[in-house]
């Protein structure tokens, strides 16, 4: 079933759980999307687990438009979101719509995603209003990471909690149609899900949430450089890449590949005339 902006908004009215991963490619995102995921996002976390950044906020708008496209191509169901970065949409509005156009239509996504709450609602607006759909990010938003002293859990104190449940609801005001919460106290994620009408999507926030989303390499165990506390690996993949390639360079050291069945044939006459 192809996923839309109001098929998430029907399975909150529904109380079905929504599911989402990352993905950067081609090959990936059409593997989890035979899945059956209802949304893919084409995150800043490229940053990280593509090119190797300490943090989000190298990525650049081009970055996205490559990935999504694509994303685009080996998704076919899944409704695909694709990440503004940091300073594509904070120094004005008309840059914020200009940038998530280029989003939209030149790297195929379907949506995109900003972080921030009261301070980017004008954005939000101004985004919807040019028809594109958005989804919001709260809590432990990665652009702020330098604002906030480093990655650490939001909303822990009452004033913070009631911050954040104002911001979704301010989000909500302004259009947009779900909104991310990112390492957010359970309790907390609860009640912003109870107080707007729109899906949440939590990552480290809690079963409570409308849905869920991880970063695939961590999910699957590819990206050990730290593995967040919210993360459940459900594969050892990166073992067992690790473990074939080693496999593979044994065999060709030891020449046991290429076997006769992984090589071509020339007709026999046809080699001896090169005698």
């Amino acid at each position: 079933m192809k996923n839309t902006v109001l098929s998430f908004k029907k399975a909150k009215e529904d109380g079905k759980k929504l599911s989402m991963l990352t993905a950067y490619d081609y090959s990936m995102a059409k593997i989890i999307d035979s899945c059956g995921i209802n949304g893919i996002l084409v995150g800043d976390s490229l940053g990280m687990v593509i090119k190797g950044d300490e943090d989000t906020l190298s990525v650049t708008v081009e970055d996205i438009i490559y990935h999504t496209k694509a994303v685009k191509k080996g998704a076919k169901n899944a409704l695909i979101v694709g990440d503004m970065p940091f300073l594509s949409y904070h120094v004005s509005i008309e840059d914020a719509v200009r940038n998530a156009g280029r989003i939209i239509k030149e790297g195929g996504a379907h949506a995109v995603k900003l972080e921030g709450g009261a301070t980017v609602v004008n954005q939000v607006k101004a985004i919807v209003d040019a028809q594109i759909p958005v989804m919001g990010h709260l809590g432990l938003t990665p652009q702020s990471i330098n604002a906030f002293g480093g990655f650490k859990v939001q909303g822990k104190t009452e004033e913070a909690a009631r911050k954040l449940i104002e911001d979704a609801k301010l989000l909500e005001k302004a259009g947009a149609f779900s909104i991310v919460l990112e390492g957010v106290p359970a309790a907390i994620a609860k009640l912003i899900t109870e107080a707007v009408s729109i899906p949440t999507i939590g990552i480290g926030a809690g079963v409570d949430c409308d849905g869920q989303i991880l970063v695939y390499q961590d999910m699957l165990g590819m990206f050990d450089d730290f593995v967040p506390k919210f993360v459940k690996q459900y594969a050892n993949t990166g073992k067992i890449m690790r473990d074939a390639i080693t496999e593979y360079i044994d065999e060709v050291e030891n020449c046991s590949f290429p076997e006769q069945k992984h090589t071509f044939k020339i007709d026999e006459d046809e080699l001896k005339k090169l005698y």
